[in-house]
């Protein structure tokens, strides 16, 4: 049983910051052992790669909407992932889900379906 939990999502305006942070517990799950990603997605669209960090933690990846601008991060010690955004954009306003991957060789993690677990989601808006 794997949960992901997502916060740091609220309300900033245009070139603000925020970070979220991605809590992952279960008996057997450490984020060592899968990549993880995050993506977000906005009404009436579909869900959006935004980042991933794979499973050694040694490579990362970003949309070319985002390079320059987030960052993606983890520490093991404590289970979670990270993602530092700044120069917060409107158009980033969507909600932000963490999702860890299946554990299988040669995933493609700008894909979701290449995730097994999903986080509830946090809320970012950005004003203009």
């Amino acid at each position: 049983q794997v949960q992901l939990v997502e916060s740091g999502g609220g309300l900033v305006q245009a070139g603000g910051s925020l970070r979220l942070s991605c809590q992952a517990s279960g008996r057997t799950f450490s984020i060592s052992t899968r990549a993880m990603g995050w993506f977000r997605q906005a009404p009436g669209k579909e869900r959006e790669f935004v980042s991933a960090i794979t499973r050694s933690g040694r490579g990362t990846d970003y949309a070319d909407s985002v390079k320059g601008r987030f960052t993606i991060s983890r520490d093991t010690a404590k289970n979670t992932v990270y993602l530092q955004m700044i120069s917060l954009k409107p158009e980033d306003t969507a909600v932000y889900y963490c999702g860890a991957d299946q554990g299988l060789f040669g995933n493609e993690l700008r894909y979701a379906s290449s995730y097994d677990y999903w986080g509830q989601g946090t809320q970012v808006t950005v004003s203009s």
